[in-house]
């Protein structure tokens, strides 16, 4: 079991250099979703009992959300915007992988250092959701195209949805849905938000707003 556990925290860690890397928007999202589904598993990994109706039911739900509807609404947002690549972003690409190698540095060297509450399932589940909100924060302000924003807020949710799925377990289930539901709201109202902003100014580009006149 903790080798599995171990393997899905490499995916998830290789999933958030692929966003980091990438210009191609369709290719994030599929980062992103693949992401969701990895994080799905988690309560069926790291529980230390039984495995309970309730644990399948977290990973259920989190998988359809994640890993299925979000990249579903985001893939209708970016064929409605005719956007396909994140063309001019504020940070390199090259310069985005060193920076999440850094970042991922020093995700380990605080996530050795933070005390936990209860022992973890691995050593690695820390730093997995520090880098992860960290890559999430950093994509945000990074990248020009509102959709790829929107990306980087919903990695940065994985990784506070990472810890919580890891640490909350005995939590009651209504708290995780509540957390779920806000990030569903989120994205569709970014959504909409995006549909308004290509469909004012023909493009995506978040930095360009700034130029607009009384």
């Amino acid at each position: 079991m903790d080798l599995l556990v171990d393997c899905m925290i490499v995916l998830l860690i290789l999933t958030n250099l692929r966003l980091l890397a990438s210009s191609r928007i369709v290719s994030c999202i599929r980062a992103v979703a693949l992401q969701g589904i990895l994080l799905g598993t988690v309560p069926l990994l790291v529980g230390t009992d039984p495995l309970t109706i309730r644990a399948f039911a977290l990973s259920g739900v989190t998988i359809l959300l994640k890993g299925i509807v979000f990249p579903w609404l985001l893939l209708r947002d970016l064929e409605t915007a005719n956007v396909r690549r994140e063309m001019e972003p504020l940070v390199g690409y090259t310069t985005s992988l060193v920076v999440g190698a850094v970042l991922l540095a020093l995700a380990i060297w605080l996530g050795h250092r933070l005390p936990l509450p209860v022992e973890a399932a691995s050593p690695l589940i820390l730093p997995l959701s520090l880098f992860t909100i960290m890559v999430g924060l950093f994509t945000i302000v990074s990248r020009r195209k509102a959709l790829t924003q929107v990306l980087g807020y919903l990695v940065m949710e994985n990784g506070i949805t990472a810890f919580g799925l890891a640490f909350a377990m005995k939590e009651a289930l209504l708290v995780e849905l509540g957390v779920l539901l806000d990030a569903f709201m989120a994205v569709f109202v970014m959504g909409i938000t995006i549909f308004h902003i290509n469909r004012e100014f023909d493009h995506m580009d978040t930095d360009r707003l700034s130029e607009l006149r009384d």
